[in-house]
């Protein structure tokens, strides 16, 4: 059945500074729109706005007179996320005996929206309102992610979210949206299952519940260890064993001398510097797949930024152009066009810093990819940033395609 969702202003705020009316005419309009909307065979949830800075009698009046007037459902909106949790509970332990079931909506301006909504449930309300990544007008609304997680893995009760789909489902999301999603963000940042420091990972090896609350396979995610100055021999021990790279005592301790000389250099070592730290360390030759012969790009302020390849894969020649916003994104597109049948690669992070001064600057490339659930970062460093950009991007590809072959 077709539904509506009827928004309400009930604070006097509202009500007086946006409607310029009083608070009889505003609950008077929220029964002639329900009863208007129920007349053309709708499911109407009738929302509170600003309600966490109504009258809580008036708010309840304005739910009460909507039920009668037909109101399937009732919602609770903390507007401009003033709530705490506590407060929460003590208003849903109210409204959760109201005659129509209410859900709770909230923002998350002061970061409580996720405490607030486990509040109202576990209070009695009967449904959340809730965003992937915890997109939302301002600071965002509700995160999806982080209320179901709680609910499973803190009160242990299942949902019926198939939480190994949290992580594809955010990621697809954040593409189609444009809205990247914070390295930091819970459940599923780029770093929620990321580890640096070397106690960390000395922890990990004796056993993941160390340092990870729950393990990264149950919401779709992998464990991933960064490397660099703060990284300790136990990072590196673990990041071959993941890589499938087996190493001596000595041959290690060589590896680890090698990847902290990068970190103190202020670089920011990359799942590719260390498999070539390690490979030169093992004497182990990988030859790679995908090989740039030529590049050539145009740009202008008349002209739209051109590139065209021309690559050796696997041995045979493929040549591909691609257009872009900047000669940069031009030549990464003609790449992902020139390898869409060899390897579907995502670009997810693309960061320049500028290592020396001058127009002449050297510059430094850091790139993320993917392959399916596998990530990588890789480097290239020129002072040409396009060269520089593409050399990081199919040092990426190369080894992705490696690790996939191992």
């Amino acid at each position: 059945m077709d539904s509506i969702h009827l928004v309400v202003p009930v604070s006097d705020l509202h009500i007086q500074q946006k409607l310029k009316k009083d608070r009889d005419s505003v609950r008077e309009l929220a029964v002639e729109m329900t009863e208007y909307a129920k007349s053309h065979g709708l499911t109407v949830e009738l929302s509170g706005e600003d309600a966490s800075r109504a009258d809580l009698d008036y708010l309840k009046s304005v739910y009460n007179a909507g039920i009668d007037a037909g109101a399937d459902r009732l919602c609770f909106c903390d507007t401009v996320g003033i709530l705490l949790p506590e407060k929460t509970y003590e208003i849903f332990s109210d409204l959760s005996r109201l005659r129509s079931p209410i859900s709770i909506h909230c923002h998350n301006d002061f970061g409580m929206a996720t405490a607030n909504t486990v509040s109202a449930l576990r209070a009695g309300a009967n449904e959340a309102h809730v965003t992937i990544n915890g997109i939302g007008e301002r600071a965002g609304n509700t995160s999806l992610e982080e209320v179901v997680m709680v609910i499973y893995s803190l009160y242990k009760h299942k949902t019926s979210i198939d939480i190994k789909g949290l992580y594809t489902t955010s990621r697809l999301v954040s593409r189609l949206s444009g809205i990247p999603v914070a390295p930091n963000k819970s459940i599923v940042g780029g770093n929620a299952f990321t580890h640096e420091a070397g106690i960390h990972v000395h922890g990990l090896l004796a056993n993941t519940e160390t340092y990870e609350p729950i393990t990264p396979e149950l919401v779709g995610r992998e464990r991933k260890i960064v490397l660099g100055k703060h990284a300790g021999r136990s990072s590196v021990v673990l990041a071959l064993k993941e890589l499938g790279v087996p190493a001596s005592e000595k041959q290690i301790d060589d590896i680890v001398s090698r990847m902290k000389e990068l970190g103190d250099k202020g670089k920011r070592v990359t799942d590719a510097d260390l498999q070539t730290i390690a490979e030169t360390v093992l004497g182990i030759y990988q030859e790679a797949k995908i090989k740039l012969e030529e590049l050539t790009v145009v740009a202008g302020n008349t002209v739209m930024p051109t590139a065209s390849v021309r690559l050796k894969v696997n041995g045979n020649h493929v040549v591909e152009a691609g257009v872009g916003t900047g000669p940069v994104d031009a030549a990464i597109n003609a790449l992902k066009k020139a390898l869409s049948g060899v390897a579907d690669i995502h670009l997810d992070e693309y960061h320049v810093d500028a290592i020396t001064g001058g127009t002449d600057a050297l510059v430094e490339v850091w790139v993320k990819l993917s392959k399916g659930e596998k990530t990588i970062t890789a480097r290239g460093a020129r002072t040409d940033i396009i060269m520089a950009s593409v050399e990081a991007v199919l040092e990426g590809i190369n080894r992705l395609i490696q690790q996939e072959k191992k």
